[in-house]
C-alpha cells in the first residue's frame, strides 16, 4: 500500500501557474508508475498525466499538452506537477495516483492508492 498527500492547490488567476506535489510512503516507490487525475464539479474523474517508474517517459491528455509537466524526485519520494498557462477549464479537484504498473497507463482501474486531492481553482 502506498500513502499519498497532495499539496500546492490553490486559488490562480487565469494564465497562472501552480506546481502541485505528491508526497509518497509506504511501499517502494520507485516501482510504480505515477499519475494525477483531476475531477470537475458535476463531471467523471479524468485522467491528466503519467510518468513511468524511471521517470523517463511521460504522457498527457490533450487538452493540458504543453502546459503541464509531471515529474518525479525518487530521492524525495515525490512526484510533481506543474502547471503553465493555466484556464478556467482547469478548474478541478487534483488527485495523485500510484500504479502497481511499470508502463504508462491511463485508466483509473490500474492505479490502486489515491491521495486526497488537491483543489484548483482558476477564475473566468
Amino acid at each position: 500500500q502506498v500513502q499519498l498527500v497532495e499539496s500546492g492547490g490553490g486559488l490562480v488567476a487565469a494564465g497562472g501557474s501552480l506546481r502541485l506535489s505528491c508526497a509518497t510512503s509506504g511501499r517502494t516507490f520507485s516501482s510504480n508508475a505515477m499519475g494525477w487525475f483531476r475531477q470537475a464539479p458535476g463531471k467523471e474523474r479524468e485522467f491528466v498525466a503519467v510518468i513511468n517508474w524511471t521517470g523517463s517517459r511521460t504522457y498527457y491528455r490533450d487538452s493540458v499538452k504543453g502546459r503541464f509537466t509531471i515529474s518525479r524526485d525518487k530521492a524525495k519520494n515525490t512526484v510533481y506537477l506543474q502547471m503553465n498557462s493555466l484556464k478556467p477549464e482547469d478548474t478541478a479537484v487534483y488527485y495523485c495516483a500510484a500504479s502497481e504498473r511499470v508502463n504508462l497507463v491511463t485508466d483509473s482501474a490500474d492505479f490502486g492508492s489515491w491521495g486526497q486531492g488537491t483543489q484548483v481553482t482558476v477564475p473566468s
